[in-house]
């Protein structure tokens, strides 16, 4: 018996010795180390930097005056009754989100008197911030829609994640012309003409309001010309919408154009964001909204949603969106969050004007800073180059991006003057 056993291990051990020289486990050694991504490596840069004027223009959060992370008083007043409330648990939340919340989200950017929502024609389905509504947004397309050529076609530029998102389900991209460095304005003859060029049926990727990276928006005069074409070439429009009310501190006119869209009959989704506007960066709130043409297909566009949102994610999270529906759904803390967006985007103008005021009045700084004031929201492209941008990286300690775009919201009442006077320094190749 003792022979046999040994016979047997014998046995065994020759075949692992000849497995061993063709099979192996996976060791993970041909993984190759990605890039950091940009913007967050700008910041640690900063966080390492300990120049006492550093300034960071990279980070896409609101900042109040004292250069601090701003809870807004209405948040802070929600999150107090949710404190308080002795029927809130930690139970799952149905696939698609918090009814009330994702109902009352969709009233906010197409308006409660909209044909679409009196309709019932409005698919809305609760996803992880805006980056989660554009990609389960991508990812629909890419399972249901009838493409020419499966494709989508980003402003150029655009948030850098959006070129991420749909090569990852499949959906190659290509650019078409948004902003002109000549006139650091929008190139709306080269925008319409990619619009007229492009394949019938395709799908543009539009910035609803305050155009992230170049705070350039059309006008409505604009939008009207787009939506002109968008209806002659069949073409299908995804918005981003991430920062309605943070734009122009109205969120009845920062919602103009996707309303105007539907309106119109353009066939749209919409990405919605909570992030900017709530101060909820943390709390990855978010919507999706799919308008149909009927309540019919809203139903079946729904039941699609929610085997794709299962997949990935199973159940969103409660707390932010819990958040947002008391903020919503109250007419008092509604009013009060009006008041805070107004405090925020107020705040951000106020900067543009002073930022403006200072180069073109007291430091003389040469060419037009006109588009300071022109630009909205929370980003401005400044029009310096990348040379001028490392300069006043590397030289002067104020961390922008390397296309001379910066974050209004990182500017002060403290460090405004600091910023203008090197800006100005680097235009003049002085820095």
């Amino acid at each position: 018996m003792a022979n046999r056993l040994r016979q047997v291990a014998d046995h065994l051990q020759a075949n692992a010795s000849k497995m061993s020289d063709t099979v192996s486990a996976e060791r993970w050694e041909a993984v190759p180390l990605a890039p950091p991504d940009s913007i967050f490596k700008l910041t640690a840069s900063y966080k390492a930097d300990t120049h006492p004027n550093k300034v960071n223009l990279g980070v896409g959060a609101y900042r109040d005056d004292n250069n601090k992370p701003w809870v807004l008083p209405v948040v802070k007043k929600a999150t107090e009754i949710l404190l308080n409330d002795p029927s809130v648990d930690h139970e799952y939340l149905p696939i698609t989100g918090l009814p009330e919340y994702t109902a009352a989200a969709a009233r906010l950017v197409f308006g409660k008197d909209s044909a679409v929502i009196q309709e019932e024609r409005v698919t809305s389905v609760q996803t992880i911030s805006g980056t989660g509504a554009n990609h389960l947004g991508a990812l629909f397309l890419s399972k249901f829609y009838r493409w020419n050529e499966k494709r989508v076609y980003l402003s150029d530029p655009t948030w850098v994640n959006h070129h991420a998102i749909f090569p990852q389900v499949g959906i190659p991209v290509s650019t078409y012309p948004y902003y002109d460095p000549q006139t650091i304005g929008l190139a709306f003859p080269a925008l319409i003409e990619a619009l007229k060029s492009a394949p019938a049926r395709s799908v543009f990727l539009l910035h609803a309001c305050a155009h992230n990276p170049t705070g350039v928006d059309p006008t409505r005069e604009q939008w009207g010309a787009i939506a002109d074409v968008m209806l002659e070439k069949g073409h299908f429009a995804f918005f981003d919408s991430a920062y309605q009310g943070f734009a122009s501190g109205d969120l009845e006119n920062d919602a103009w154009a996707v309303r105007e869209f539907v309106r119109r009959n353009v066939p749209l989704l919409v990405c919605q964001s909570f992030a900017k506007n709530a101060g909820l960066y943390g709390e990855r709130v978010g919507a999706l909204h799919i308008v149909a043409p009927s309540k019919e297909a809203a139903t079946r566009i729904k039941s699609q949603l929610s085997v794709l949102a299962r997949a990935e994610i199973s159940n969103p999270p409660a707390h932010g969106a819990r958040l947002v529906s008391l903020i919503l759904n109250s007419e008092e803390l509604f009013a009060e969050w009006k008041r805070d967006i107004k405090t925020m985007a107020g705040r951000i103008i106020d900067m543009r004007k002073e930022l403006h005021r200072l180069l073109t009045e007291e430091l003389k700084t040469p060419g037009n800073w006109d588009h300071i004031v022109n630009q909205i929201g929370m980003f401005s492209f400044t029009g310096i180059g990348p040379a001028q941008s490392q300069a006043l990286v590397e030289k002067a300690h104020i961390y922008l991006t390397s296309n001379g775009r910066i974050s209004m919201a990182g500017l002060n009442s403290h460090n405004i003057r600091y910023f203008a006077s090197q800006l100005d320094k680097a235009v003049r190749g002085e820095l």
